[in-house]
């Protein structure tokens, strides 16, 4: 049953004529983001994507703590449930608050009733030192996984920042990390030209369960094994170009990046990007990438989203604004009823993570 297939149409809750599908599965996230919102403007502007980097993200990653990694979670959680999105595949880096980041995290995204899959993405940025405490998070969390019940509401992978950040030696111990574990590696992969030798270094450690964030500068024939992830937002914003997806055989997902978890905008964006490059584009190529992510969690069958429009397949909701969520069960049970979350308080959240993000932008002012 697809993410297009329609399980019903009804009458919602809402009393609106109304399609119920499956739970939509956002690819790849950085749920740390929701707190860079409104942040303050870079101490230099960015001529280029590792200037971004540099200048934006890695500064902000430095910032965090676990207070405000919690309540990050909380809110994109949330934001993500109100968007029919009930799990989440997120990729982590808090270098100053590693130990016990990614359970904060799960703990935080299933309180909002929302499937988590998340890593902590090693680098040596921080030194062989921080690299080794981001394998040793990902070991902790996969094994503390591995002692709890398997209720579908919480899975793992071995995240790596990107190649291009990280030593031979790291990328190895990354990958034998999660064959020890049976996951795969959640890597960032030629997403600018900083990266464009990655295929090279890690083609012999890739294996059909790990993820391949972005692409846009990989080779037609890269010989990596593994899900694609394109992230045409993300990629646009970071001004790295197109990574023109079908160019290559491996199954290809969506995601944002960060930028939400609304997998509907998500695929309009997706299909006019591919539309742009291509005047034969079809939404149904971009409707496939949704129905790759919900390979990826496949618990999600058991999940149940209802919406404010009877007919949820690829040719009208590319061309249909403000699709909005009536319904959300997970596994039976209600996470939204009537646009609102009912397993906790949405201005509550949202309240504290406007204060996480002040003591956040706070923090970034003050570092040099």
């Amino acid at each position: 049953m697809g993410v297009g297939t329609v399980v019903g149409v009804g009458v919602g809750s809402g009393g609106v004529v109304s399609a119920t599908t499956t739970g939509l599965v956002c690819g790849h996230h950085h749920l740390y983001s929701a707190l860079a919102r409104g942040m303050p403007p870079p101490p230099s502007e960015p001529t280029s994507f590792l200037g971004i980097l540099e200048n934006v993200w890695w500064r902000l990653d430095q910032a965090l703590d676990l207070e405000m990694i919690e309540w990050s979670a909380k809110l994109g959680a949330l934001e993500a449930l109100e968007a029919g999105c009930t799990a989440i595949i997120d990729h982590h880096e808090s270098p100053r608050a590693i130990s016990g980041s990614l359970s904060v995290i799960a703990d935080a995204c299933n309180e909002v009733g929302v499937r988590i899959n998340t890593c902590y993405g090693i680098t040596d940025r921080h030194g062989s030192a921080g690299a080794l405490r981001g394998l040793a998070e990902n070991d902790r969390y996969l094994r503390e996984l591995s002692e709890r019940d398997d209720d579908g509401m919480r899975r793992g992978m071995v995240g790596v920042h990107a190649a291009f950040t990280c030593t031979d030696t790291h990328l190895v111990d990354a990958a034998e990390l999660a064959e020890a574990h049976g996951v795969g590696v959640h890597i960032h992969v030629a997403e600018g030209p900083d990266d464009i030798g990655v295929a090279d270094r890690i083609s012999d450690l890739t294996r059909d369960d790990w993820l391949l964030i972005h692409g846009v500068h990989l080779p037609d024939d890269h010989g990596l094994h593994g899900t694609i992830i394109h992230n045409p937002r993300s990629n646009m914003n970071n001004s790295v170009g197109y990574a023109d997806p079908i160019r290559f055989t491996n199954p290809i997902g969506l995601g944002t990046d960060g930028i939400g978890a609304d997998m509907l905008a998500e695929f309009q964006l997706a299909y006019v990007a591919h539309r742009a490059a291509d005047i034969g584009a079809s939404p149904d190529t971009a409707w496939s990438w949704l129905d790759t992510n919900r390979t990826l969690f496949p618990e999600v069958e058991r999940d149940t989203v209802t919406w404010s429009y009877d007919t949820i397949e690829p040719w009208h909701v590319a061309f249909t604004p403000t699709i909005n969520v009536i319904d959300v069960d997970v596994d039976g049970e209600s996470a939204v009823r009537n646009g609102v979350a009912t397993r906790v308080d949405a201005d509550e959240i949202r309240a504290k993570a406007t204060e996480q993000a002040a003591r956040l932008h706070s923090a970034l002012e003050e570092m040099p």
